[in-house]
């Protein structure tokens, strides 16, 4: 079985379409399977920390999903200490930002990228953590350095990372990415993994206007979809996609000048493997030459 492929419209390139494997819940690398099957796609994202701490067995992982015909497009890394508790809690701890948990964190996507070399996997995607719009911030100059080693770890290894947005505003992440790619070859370049229900939820700008200004950085998008929040500084509501506040006929008109894959997630809901078949219908619709030209 081959991936879902979405016809990109007037750019006349594919995009294809697949699943983040933590949305569904799995148990084990078979139940993944199962409910990657049930959503009716064939691709999938995949949380590569459970392979490094021994949860799943990689040899037995990689055998299901290739029986299968489950195609790994892309992997994500998580990273220790995250409270997602609030805003504020998230700020403090999220990503590379917090010193006390740094060098575990570098050990850790270290062998994450060992994995993903070994699995052939060519984009891996991490917050990176709240990035300081202020230039003159020291912590911003610490994560610029940190984001660095990272993307040269990867890139010796033959692999681009891209940052998942939500937690800064487009122009801090434009801004942060120059720094970072400054000196790195073109081919290597970090660049964004774009979550358009991220942005509402954080409160970090309209996500159509934001996709426009860092489409040329856009690597992979995330398919979510939320609602703002009805108090400044909390968190706003993750919905199912299609019922938020994300205009997703002109969001993907914009995409269609640089088609990447599609990944649908979902970190709310109870259905999760309804929810995902909803949101890939809805890619389906809109992604490809249903878009009026």
């Amino acid at each position: 079985m081959k991936p879902v492929v979405v016809d990109g419209g007037l750019s006349r390139a594919m995009q294809y379409l697949a699943v983040c494997s933590w949305s569904l819940r799995p148990t084990s690398p078979a139940d993944l399977v199962g409910k990657v099957e049930a959503c009716g796609l064939s691709a999938v994202q995949l949380h590569i920390d459970p392979i490094r701490d021994g949860t799943w067995n990689e040899k037995s992982t990689v055998e299901l999903l290739k029986s299968a015909g489950i195609a790994i497009l892309s992997g994500m890394i998580s990273m220790k200490g995250e409270d997602y508790s609030s805003l504020e809690s998230i700020k403090r701890t999220g990503g590379i930002r917090a010193d006390v948990h740094w060098g575990d964190n570098f050990r850790a996507i270290e062998a994450d990228a060992a994995i993903a070399q070994r699995l052939a996997i060519p984009l891996v995607t991490f917050h990176a953590g709240f990035l300081p719009h202020e230039t003159s911030n020291f912590e911003r100059r610490t994560m610029i350095d940190r984001l660095r080693q990272l993307a040269q770890m990867f890139a010796s290894r033959g692999m681009r990372l891209a940052l998942e947005t939500g937690q800064e505003t487009a122009a801090t992440l434009l801004a942060v990415l120059a720094e970072v790619n400054a000196h790195l070859p073109t081919r290597w370049h970090v660049g964004v993994n774009f979550d358009p229900a991220n942005m509402i939820l954080y409160g970090m700008g309209d996500p159509v206007d934001s996709l426009r200004r860092l489409l040329p950085s856009v690597r992979q998008v995330h398919i979510k979809d939320a609602l703002p929040a009805a108090t400044a500084g909390t968190w706003g509501t993750e919905v199912l996609a299609g019922t938020g506040k994300v205009d997703w006929p002109e969001f993907f008109r914009v995409l269609r000048e640089n088609p990447v894959n599609l990944v649908v997630e979902r970190e709310a809901g109870e259905d999760r493997v309804g929810d995902v078949r909803a949101a890939a219908d809805l890619v389906k619709r809109l992604a490809g030459a249903g878009i009026a030209s």
